[in-house]
């Protein structure tokens, strides 16, 4: 039978309709919640997923962050390096001139004890001159000492004959005054 040509009762329809309804909600409400759960489970997938995905972003950019944090620290330390060398470089340059700056000082200071050198030398020639001429004189002077020396000897030889000459001529004449009293 199709509807058409069943009686009409508005009860029986209204108690059909109320049956298809609950029925239909039921039945909507079963699907629509196995619907919902299915969604769910499959979302619940996608979200970890995205969750995962996310999460991944979010460590390589953390890393893409820590790597150029690297980088720029290398960097810093690469300029350190650099300036240090350039520091070290300057320190050279300015340690090389100074050095020169000394070996110049040290040659000026070679001249001048060549020439003081030179002038000791000059010093000693005279000196030893002087001290040749001193010893000249001290054997004149030493000459004439011993000179000196014959001369008194030669004065205490005439001394000592003229003592006995004089001694024998007073007990010559103390004797023949002697033998001429006698």
């Amino acid at each position: 039978m199709v509807l058409s040509q069943m009686p009409q009762d508005p009860l029986l329809d209204e108690k059909i309709v109320g049956a298809l309804r609950r029925l239909l909600q039921e039945e909507a409400e079963n699907l629509i919640s196995e619907k919902i759960a299915q969604f769910v489970r499959e979302n619940e997938l996608r979200a970890k997923e995205l969750s995962l995905l996310e999460r991944i972003i979010r460590v390589e950019e953390e890393l893409k962050a820590l790597r150029q944090i690297e980088a720029d620290r290398f960097q810093a330390i690469n300029d350190r390096f650099v300036s240090m060398d350039k520091r070290f470089e300057a320190l050279q340059r300015e340690m090389q001139a100074r050095f020169e700056a000394m070996d110049e000082r040290f040659k000026a200071i070679d001249k001048r004890f060549e020439a003081m050198d030179k002038r000791f030398e000059a010093l000693q020639r005279e000196m030893q001159a002087r001290f040749e001429a001193m010893d000249e004189r001290f054997r004149a002077i030493d000459e004439r000492f011993r000179a000196m020396d014959k001369r008194f000897e030669a004065m205490d030889k005439r001394f000592t004959f003229m003592q006995w000459t004089m001694g024998i001529g007073f007990s010559f004449l103390a004797v023949l005054i002697g033998i001429i009293k006698f």
